[in-house]
């Protein structure tokens, strides 16, 4: 099975659909109505809450949220009740259904879509004191005759894994995000209907109520990430004010995507639980001075990691950049609004590479130059990208025929 046009056209529409500009949306005075608009207070009574969180659960039974990727690339999810028994393995879990004609993956007249269970992970919103775990399900999606939905990137993606597994591909995400109050129009510390008075700078990294907005999601999304049982291995704050990153990784193959995706799941519940506005559009601010988000993509096969590795490296950067073109029609919606060749990127029409560069296309690290061996990074991708494509493409052409040399975008030699 290939990445076809209709899969890579739906994935480009669906992120349009899913993170239009943030700039351009109308405030949504229902939402505002029900939830208010001061950030990070919710309508609902903690102490209430408290009550319910406080009853025990029967020990012989769990509580399963079953998660999806819907038709535009947002995350959904539904709860079953199972014998605790069915956690051991997700091929003791059953299989699922939902209406698929609600999510725009199904006709009204037939609109049963199968959930397939594929990943298991804790459930940090419903967590237990007596050993047992509720459990999150990472879930792809099927026709009841079998056949995956156009909307299903992973089962497209697992093709290109499959009969790979010695090549021990590890990929890294790095998944940027920008943080809103809930008129969906305001970053976390800008001023209402303005622009902060310091450019871009002092924010990235930062520390101080001045510089710094959003930690306690960012920290909380972090713990959240850790009890599930995500390889989650940093967060930070970043260049923009109110943008925050976290990058998950390192994961071998197709579990890249099902770590990706579940933690923007967690990423959604925890904006929910602290009434933030969240997204993943590769350029929620296209006013003044101010870094786009992206996803960067750290690819390190098992030869790149041994003795010679990086010549490896340069070689797969070469096919990268002779099927740019493909690889920039699946890398996110908007991304055109991002990758200007300014603010830490590329020029989307252009390919390049370089050393500690980042503004090429693909980065490799100066610890893997000094080294002669590691990984390199597709700076390409943006923040709302589907990382089962991404790393599934980025599979398909490491492993394609050779290509061309590519001269670096460094002076020296790269």
């Amino acid at each position: 099975m290939k990445f076809s046009t209709a899969v890579l056209t739906l994935a480009c529409a669906s992120s349009a659909m899913a993170f239009a500009p943030v700039v351009n949306q109308p405030k949504s005075s229902a939402l505002n109505a029900v939830l208010g608009k001061v950030t990070g207070q919710s309508s609902l009574d903690p102490a209430v809450i408290a009550k319910y969180d406080s009853l025990a659960f029967p020990p012989e039974s769990i509580m399963a949220e079953y998660v999806w990727v819907d038709a535009v690339g947002n995350t959904r999810s539904k709860t079953r009740t199972l014998p605790a028994a069915k956690a051991e393995s997700v091929d003791k879990l059953p299989k699922w259904n939902f209406d698929g004609s609600s999510t725009d993956q199904a006709p009204g007249d037939d609109s049963e879509v199968i959930l397939k269970p594929q990943r298991i992970f804790k459930d940090p919103f419903r967590p237990r004191s007596d050993g047992v775990d509720n459990i999150l399900v990472m879930c792809d999606t099927y026709t009841p005759a079998g056949e995956p939905l156009e909307s299903n990137t992973r089962a497209f993606a697992e093709e290109f894994f499959s009969g790979n597994e010695d090549q021990e591909v590890w990929f890294g995400l790095e998944q940027e995000f920008t943080l809103f109050n809930l008129d969906e129009r305001t970053p976390l510390g800008w001023p209402e209907g303005g622009m902060p008075s310091r450019p871009q700078g002092p924010y990235y990294c930062s520390v101080g109520p001045e510089n710094n907005f959003g930690r306690a999601i960012t920290d909380a999304l972090y713990k959240a990430c850790m009890y599930a049982g995500i390889n989650i291995s940093g967060v930070n704050g970043e260049v923009m004010p109110g943008q925050q990153e976290y990058q998950v990784g390192p994961c071998v193959g197709i579990d890249a995507g099902d770590q990706l995706m579940m933690s923007r799941y967690i990423l959604m519940r925890v904006c929910e639980d602290f009434q933030v506005y969240c997204t993943l559009h590769p350029k929620p601010i296209v006013e003044g001075d101010w870094n786009g988000a992206g996803m960067h993509t750290n690819v390190s096969t098992k030869s790149m990691r041994e003795e010679g590795g990086l010549e490896i490296i340069k070689q797969a950067i070469y096919k990268l950049g002779e099927k740019h073109q493909e690889h920039i029609a699946i890398y996110g919606e908007g991304n055109e609004l991002r990758l200007t060749g300014k603010f830490e990127t590329a020029s989307i029409e252009d390919f390049s590479f370089g050393i500690a560069n980042r503004g090429a296309s693909v980065r490799i690290g100066r610890d893997t130059q000094a080294e002669g061996k590691g990984y390199f990074e597709d700076r390409r991708p943006s923040s709302n990208a589907d990382p089962y494509l991404v790393t599934g493409k980025i599979m398909s052409t490491i492993m394609g025929p050779e290509a061309p040399e590519i001269a670096p975008l460094n002076k020296e030699e790269a």
